[in-house]
């Protein structure tokens, strides 16, 4: 399985550096959360592509991912740049800030704790892995059935298209082309 981005740390930095743009010392559980939430988001806006290689484990409070935690426990560690995303994961990671970057982190932390991925594994201990295809399997349904008051927001709220200008001048919501799967005529 490919992924978009090479290090989960690399996503860190920049959910980070969004954070101090907005003059806001993000906290290690809402650093978490966030980071659950990109990886669960971008597996369905991008047909179950990873965002990251990161593995997410149950804490006494919801999802981390353990690597990140034990680099970030005494505070962002001096390294090397991180490497450059793409615009397509820039401006992922931008909407995921836009729409979660504002709740506090016990706010983000209820809320994702209600979610059966996060609810199952937390019954069953600390340290239990909430694997990805757990993730898929709940947001991609949820994303599927959001009409009908479903638990997690909806992917068109979470990802918004980018604006542009057109040559007038005028402001233009752009998309990435995905074009539809045909099925495969049957030989007889």
């Amino acid at each position: 399985m490919t992924i978009a981005v090479k290090s989960c740390l690399d996503v860190v930095f920049r959910l980070s550096d969004m954070a101090l743009n907005d003059r806001e010392y993000i906290q290690p559980q809402k650093l978490h959360r966030l980071l659950y939430l990109a990886q669960a988001y971008y597996g369905v806006a991008y047909d179950g592509r990873k965002l990251m290689p990161a593995t997410f484990v149950t804490d006494s409070f919801g999802p981390i991912e353990p690597t990140v935690f034990h680099l970030f426990a005494y505070g962002r560690p001096h390294m090397i740049e991180p490497y450059p995303l793409s615009d397509q994961v820039k401006h992922f990671l931008d909407s995921i800030w836009r729409r979660f970057g504002v709740l506090s982190a016990d706010k983000l932390t209820a809320k994702v704790a209600e979610h059966p991925p996060v609810a199952m594994a937390m019954a069953k201990g600390l340290n239990v892995e909430i694997t990805f295809a757990e993730m898929m399997t709940f947001y991609t349904a949820e994303a599927a059935a959001r009409k009908a008051g479903s638990r997690i927001d909806p992917l068109e709220q979470v990802v918004r298209p980018r604006v542009m200008r057109s040559q007038s001048g005028k402001p233009v919501s752009v998309v990435s082309w995905k074009p539809k799967t045909v099925p495969t005529p049957k030989k007889d």
